[in-house]
């Protein structure tokens, strides 16, 4: 029993149980050795029992794992333990595309036409490796959050293939080759047919052929002819309607050669789509040898073939058919003459063939025994065909006997469908969105519980989907409270992971998880990412002392940190420009993104100097008469050829001698000249300078 907490081969955690198909279940785990998340993809006992299978199951694993490609989901590892066989592989967080077409009902042509490239290029990479998936189908493609097309499962396909397994096991039989449902030898084409009805389903929102059981809609694979898609959908282009029913040829030969030549189709009807270069080769035998799928399935699927069931169009299908009704024969018969067999039936075709048709088809009808219904081109609901169990072996009932409907309200899917198909009734159903009944679970039934119905009456079933999907809202740089607050209020459980952020405050939202506007419903859980702040390192401060401001600055960016406030003083010590000191020690262990502030020399300080003198006018030069007089004395100092005034007062008599101190620019002696009101006084003085520091 695997459980969470449990490990594998002493490397994988088993985290969670995260899907469970028809041969495995599958587990999201975590790589103890690498570090990272896988998906582990788990064989349940009945085939883990089977030696053949077993080993069949590990060498295509084992070849898968040899494929890398960005549209192909990586097979990492293979192995056993205690019996335990499992695949590990690249973990996709995303959802299949088959859930995605059940979600949009179909999709934009532009669309549908990126998500068949992108299943093509993976299945051209496995092509050149020669491996076939087999298995091609909307269940086995996963569509990334980040829009990334994968193909899944290729390997466990081929060898579920080579066994006899259960139809369930094998996967859904609506999108299986004509030369698979007989039994015959696949090959590429077997893929591209596949994928072609992958691309019916996604342009259309159905499959092209539904019927009661896994045999019936195998018959018309091999017999039937799907609904053009134009007949469904004129908008649909010609050109992509023409790459369906070409991808969809009876005989492999008709079809793509390889998904390389599908994706160069593809690429020319994005360009052109109403373009003529879709070519269909015409019929040729491939005498391919046979393999077994399932011995009961091929007889019966043989034996309907060989009774008519389906319709025959026109002449070329008519001689398809003989040919593929040929091979069988000759498989199950080496011994018989060809040319009896021959003469049997060219001369017996026109009586015998018309009228076991018609028998056939008037029994079949009134018994119920073949219940195919096509996809209809009037029929505008998009249903879901379940695949009723075989109760051939149970006793039938009448036609116009009354049934009881049963109540299968809050049922599980599964569970309504046996409910219904035990009771002779034939269950349908459709899809809505609910938010008071569990996903998968019956939300309404017509006819409902306790009226009458007749055997093989269609009991359509609605089914819940869940609540109605949202788009996640943006919840970056918003506070932790209020992220958890709006979540909240949608109804949404919140989780909680921590990172460090250069842009995001601590505390405030970096991101989600899904991001935002993907799409949620009710109940699902939002994992979001908060933010540490910045992510702290320590560094240590260098010496800057001596170092030019230039390089002072440079070495401080390369150690991680910042320039700070930069000041400048005089220093008798350093040359001018050159760092005198900082504020932070050489060797200090300090944040990464620390200022660092610094002082830089201005060199020594210059000094300056001043030049002082004096002059004395003595009473005997006093240019006033008696002491009522007065006027403007104005000095001229001459020095070093350079003449201005150094003085200009109003004085009287009684000021005299006049002592005026006199600046000069040197050394030299000046002479002095007198003026009174402006005219020139008679006589000059000589001043001597002294040179006085500041």
């Amino acid at each position: 029993m695997i459980k969470p907490g449990m490990f594998i081969s002493d490397r994988y955690e088993i985290i969670d149980k995260v899907g469970s198909g028809g041969m495995a279940d599958v587990y999201k785990a975590k790589c103890h050795r690498l570090n990272r998340y896988v998906a582990i993809k788990i064989l349940k006992q009945e085939f883990s029992d089977d030696t053949t299978f077993v080993n069949k199951f590990r060498g295509e694993a084992q070849s898968a794992a040899g494929l890398s490609h960005p549209n192909i989901v990586n097979v990492y590892d293979v192995g056993e333990e205690d019996g335990v066989y499992y695949i590990v592989m690249e973990l996709v967080e995303g959802i299949t595309l088959k859930t995605f077409i059940e979600r949009k009902g179909k999709l934009e042509l532009k669309e549908a036409i990126g998500i068949a490239i992108q299943i093509a290029q993976g299945m051209e990479a496995a092509h050149t490796n020669h491996i076939i998936h087999r298995d091609i189908k909307p269940q086995n493609i996963i569509i990334s959050k980040e829009g990334k097309v994968k193909v899944t499962d290729f390997g466990i396909a081929k060898a579920a293939s080579s066994n006899t397994i259960t139809s369930n096991a094998m996967g859904s039989v609506h999108y299986i080759s004509p030369e698979q449902a007989r039994g015959g030898y696949s090959d590429e084409k077997s893929d591209i047919y596949s994928l072609g009805v992958t691309l019916y389903e996604m342009l259309s929102g159905m499959v092209p052929f539904a019927g009661d059981n896994t045999v019936s809609v195998a018959l018309l694979h091999i017999q039937g002819e799907a609904t053009p898609l134009r007949q469904l959908d004129s908008s649909i282009p010609v050109s992509v309607d023409r790459i369906v029913q070409k991808c969809m040829q009876k005989k492999p030969e008709r079809r793509y050669l390889s998904a390389g030549e599908l994706i160069a189709d593809l690429k020319k009807a994005i360009v052109n789509p109403n373009g003529d270069f879709v070519k269909i080769a015409p019929t040729a035998i491939d005498d391919s040898p046979t393999i077994n799928i399932s011995e009961d399935e091929v007889n019966h699927i043989r034996s309907a073939s060989k009774r008519g069931t389906a319709p025959i169009d026109d002449e070329d299908d008519y001689d398809e058919e003989e040919n593929d009704e040929k091979e069988d024969d000759e498989e199950l018969d080496r011994d018989v003459d060809p040319k009896l067999e021959k003469i049997m039936v060219f001369g017996g075709i026109g009586l015998v063939v018309v009228l076991v048709i018609i028998i056939l088809v008037l029994v079949g009808k009134s018994s119920g025994l073949f219940k195919f219904s096509g996809n209809d081109k009037n029929n505008n609901n998009i249903e879901n065909v379940v695949e009723s169990p075989d109760v051939s072996g149970s006793p039938s009932a009448s036609p116009d006997a009354e049934i009881e409907v049963p109540d299968v309200t809050n049922k599980t899917l599964d569970e309504a469908t046996k409910i219904l198909s035990d009771a002779g009734l034939s269950p349908k159903y459709t899809y809505e969105t609910s938010d008071s009944v569990e996903k998968d679970r019956i939300i309404s039934q017509t006819p409902e519980n306790g009226e009458s119905a007749k055997a093989n009456d269609e009991v359509q079933l609605v089914v819940s989907s869940g609540p109605e999907s949202f788009k996640l809202p943006d919840l970056a740089n918003k506070t932790d409270k209020e992220a958890v607050t709006i979540l909240t209020e949608n109804n949404l459980n919140v989780k909680h992971d921590y990172d460090y952020s250069d842009s995001i405050d601590e505390g405030n939202v970096i991101s989600t998880n899904p991001a935002a506007g993907s799409a949620v419903v009710e109940g699902d859980s939002v994992t979001v990412v908060v933010s540490k702040g910045k992510k702290v390192e320590s560094v240590y401060v260098p010496d800057l002392s001596d170092m030019t401001e230039a390089d002072a600055k440079n070495l401080l960016k390369q150690s991680g940190l910042k320039v700070g406030k930069v000041d400048y003083k005089n220093s008798d010590k350093f040359e001018k420009g050159h760092v005198i000191y900082q504020n932070y020690s050489v060797n200090e262990k300090v944040e990464e993104g620390t200022e660092i502030g610094f002082t830089v020399s201005l060199g020594p300080e210059q000094k300056s100097y001043s030049y002082e003198g004096s002059v004395t006018i003595s009473d005997d030069d006093n240019p006033f008469v008696d002491e009522t007089e007065s006027g403007v004395i104005r000095l001229e100092l001459t020095q070093d050829g350079v003449t201005s005034d150094v003085y200009e007062e109003t004085v009287g008599y009684g000021d005299f001698p006049l002592t005026v101190p006199i600046k000069g620019s040197s050394t030299s002696k000046g002479t002095i000249k007198m003026y009174l009101n402006d005219e020139l006084c008679a006589g000059t003085w000589v001043v001597t300078f002294n040179k006085v520091a500041n």
